[in-house]
């Protein structure tokens, strides 16, 4: 067993879907996650979408890194974040608000 895995998604089949209809704001965001590990309380692999805005309601951490496009996460209270590419942040449990894709937007992803 190998102890490093560089995260790329070449040559793993990735899972597309679009949100729960309910949860749709705006647009008809499609996702595609490419699972690079799922085990032991950790999955992590990449995920990308398409624009669009939808609620979102996190019970787990989750580390985030952009490689491309441009995101806003905003809270309940309006409080919002632009993610592009280079930005990084961490997602507590607890957070409640939406995710808006603004351009197509590429991120590595750690959820705990």
């Amino acid at each position: 067993m190998s102890f490093t895995q560089r995260v790329t998604r070449d040559g793993i089949t990735p899972e597309v879907y679009r949100p729960a209809p309910e949860r749709v704001l705006a647009g008809d965001p499609v996702h595609t996650n490419w699972t690079v590990e799922d085990r032991d309380g950790i999955s992590c692999g990449m995920w990308q979408s398409t624009p669009g805005k939808w609620k979102i309601v996190y019970t787990e951490w989750e580390y985030v890194y952009i490689h491309e496009g441009h995101s806003i996460l905003t809270e309940q209270d309006g409080a919002a974040v632009h993610l592009k590419a280079g930005d990084s942040c961490i997602i507590r449990p607890g957070f409640e608000g939406t995710w808006e894709v603004v351009e197509t937007t590429l991120k590595d992803y750690v959820i705990r």
